[in-house]
């Protein structure tokens, strides 16, 4: 039984990335997940991925880049203002200019660089550097 997908999802890449291997496997398949991996082909953290329907729940097979040296969940998914971003940079990511959070806002899913530049806050989903 899984609680959090996405964050089995990210553990998953991680490992593969941490082993060299060229793609992995994400089952099962959720929207959340492919809003993350697609924030993640933008700022090419990954090469790509596709949706492999299985007649389940589907999967994503993700092809890696290697640039990933950490990634992950933020929980519990904190609630952040226009002006508090810094302070979860601080926390999970290792310097200023390094890496990304990932935040679901209401013009979707984007990087908190993007939502800073859009002026808007959201939920903390993901990090990854």
């Amino acid at each position: 039984m899984q609680n959090d997908p996405l964050a089995d999802a990210l553990t998953t890449i991680k490992n593969a990335e941490d082993s060299g291997k060229p793609e992995c496997t994400l089952c099962p398949a959720s929207n959340i997940i492919a809003s993350v991996l697609t924030v993640f082909k933008e700022q090419r953290y990954i090469e790509g991925f596709e949706y492999v329907d299985d007649g389940k729940a589907g999967f994503f097979r993700v092809k890696l880049t290697g640039r990933i040296n950490r990634c992950g969940v933020v929980r519990p998914r904190y609630a952040v203002k226009l002006e508090g971003f810094e302070r979860y940079e601080e926390r999970f990511l290792p310097s200023k200019n390094m890496g990304l959070l990932v935040v679901s806002t209401s013009k979707g899913v984007v990087p908190h660089f993007e939502a800073k530049r859009q002026g808007v806050g959201g939920q903390l989903l993901a990090y990854v550097f």
